[in-house]
């Protein structure tokens, strides 16, 4: 059995790839997982690192670009199915598995004109333009969200949650503590802005610092700048003289979700499903560019119901990071309550949904198979 997953860019796209395609692996052992991205994508050093193949496309995106760019991007689109339609000639897949990203759209909607089972998963409660035209050629939709069926063909459309790797669930605070240098018996800030370091975030936290000043004896910080703000941000902790680690990527998260008392992070598909499926207190930051202002559709959903703080990135600055910050220090029993509605909402079950769905899929295409075979034998004796 050989299965194709489409798909990158970001890690936002990719961790839920990998969950997929090792659930893949542990039901079908001897079966075959490509992943399909772009040279440029994080999916190029991400996914060999985890013992999987890649294929790259040539592929541009689309939304949110300068008219320069969306010609260049329009141009490339002949280029990106002629090589999709390659891979899938020599891979021959029984499905095709689109998990978003711009690389994601060509490879999906030619295996559908090909006749191959194709499947999209949609991360956030908006999709995206690609999944919205997807949705009307591919066989089978998966969502994280409810709120997303509207968009899609309803018959066509089952409610999974978005898939979350299974060692995100396995970290453990003792261990997390030695690894990252951290006192065990300190309230920890695990801050984060997505897999490249979100400036404005650590803008925010630095300054907050000075606001903190009475807590500095009881707190402490993990916080994963990315590459570009890394010195700044550590000299800032240096001259606040506040404990805590600073470091440009965090790659064991499931230690780093262990030892945090509160979270401060984007709001990202993933991230959430994370961050629900360990049931951690956070306070959101969504980023105000993203496509369809997704990142503030899914973080005023939980807002909503009590599992997550949010701050808009319009009214972010130290002062009011580090009252929110305060409020849920004096209050630990406001931290339990989001711990314990933010639980309440993970779906560590959305992988194997989303894997049998493929599953079913591929066996639908055999047995169709079999039928005109039988068919055509029986024609044949006629």
């Amino acid at each position: 059995m050989k299965i194709i997953i489409a798909g990158g860019g970001t890690g936002g796209h990719i961790f839920p790839a990998i969950a997929i395609a090792r659930e893949f692996k542990k039901k079908f052992p001897d079966g075959r997982v490509t992943f399909v991205g772009t040279a440029r994508g994080m999916e190029a050093k991400i996914i060999p690192k985890e013992g999987f193949d890649v294929r790259f496309i040539r592929s541009e995106g689309l939304v949110g670009k300068d008219l320069m760019h969306t010609m260049k991007s329009l141009l490339t689109i002949p280029v990106s199915l002629k090589d999709s339609r390659k891979i899938l000639k020599e891979i021959d897949p029984d499905i095709v598995l689109g998990v978003g990203g711009y690389s994601s759209g060509p490879v999906v909607l030619c295996a559908s004109m090909m006749g191959i089972p194709t499947m999209i998963h949609e991360q956030n409660t908006l999709p995206g333009f690609a999944n919205k035209l997807l949705g009307k050629f591919v066989d089978t939709i998966a969502v994280t969200y409810h709120e997303s069926i509207e968009f899609f063909p309803p018959e066509k459309s089952y409610l999974t949650g978005n898939p979350v790797r299974a060692e995100i669930l396995t970290g453990d605070r003792e261990r997390g503590c030695r690894n990252f240098s951290l006192d065990s018996g300190l309230f920890t800030i695990f801050v984060f802005g997505g897999s490249l370091g979100a400036s404005a975030i650590n803008k925010a936290v630095s300054e907050s610092l000075a606001y903190m000043e009475p807590f500095r004896e009881r707190v402490q910080f993990l916080h994963q700048t990315g590459e570009r703000d890394l010195d700044a941000v550590r000299e800032i902790y240096r001259y606040r003289e506040f404990k805590g680690t600073v470091i440009p990527f965090v790659f064991d998260m499931a230690d780093a979700y262990a030892v945090a008392d509160l979270v401060i992070s984007r709001a990202g598909a993933t991230t959430l499903a994370e961050l629900t499926a360990c049931g951690k207190a956070a306070i959101l930051i969504p980023y105000p560019f993203a496509a369809a202002n997704h990142q503030e559709v899914n973080a005023r959903k939980l807002w909503d119901i009590g599992a997550a703080q949010m701050i808009l990135e319009r009214d972010l600055n130290g002062k009011t990071l580090a009252d929110l910050i305060r409020h849920l220090l004096e209050d630990p029993e406001a931290i339990g309550e989001i711990e314990r509605t933010s639980k309440a909402l993970g779906n560590i079950e959305a992988t194997e949904k989303i894997v049998g769905l493929m599953t079913g899929l591929i066996k639908k295409k055999v047995g169709i198979q079999k039928a005109r075979y039988r068919v055509q034998e029986a024609g044949s004796r006629s």
